[in-house]
């Protein structure tokens, strides 16, 4: 279950950014990475750092817990002799 859960985890910050990012999600006043990234879009020529940074920290989190998840499955598979 620990393990189905941090890779879940990743998919569900991915779903709620893109939900955020095509305005079904989280409205302006709160912060969110895919509304970040939406209100980016439209500097993008002045500023590109305004939609790149929320979309590296989305990329960063959800590689973490996806390997961090791997990491956890091999290290509580009781089939792995190691």
């Amino acid at each position: 279950m620990i393990v189905f859960a941090s890779v879940e985890i990743g998919t569900i910050i991915i779903f709620g950014a893109g939900l955020s990012f095509l305005g079904l999600g989280v409205q302006a006043p709160q912060a969110e990475w895919g509304l970040m990234m939406s209100e980016g879009r439209e500097v993008l020529a002045v500023a590109p750092f305004v939609a790149t940074i929320p979309g590296l920290a989305i990329l960063v989190v959800v590689l973490g817990l996806s390997l961090c998840g791997d990491g956890l499955r091999d290290w509580l598979d009781p089939r792995s002799i190691t």
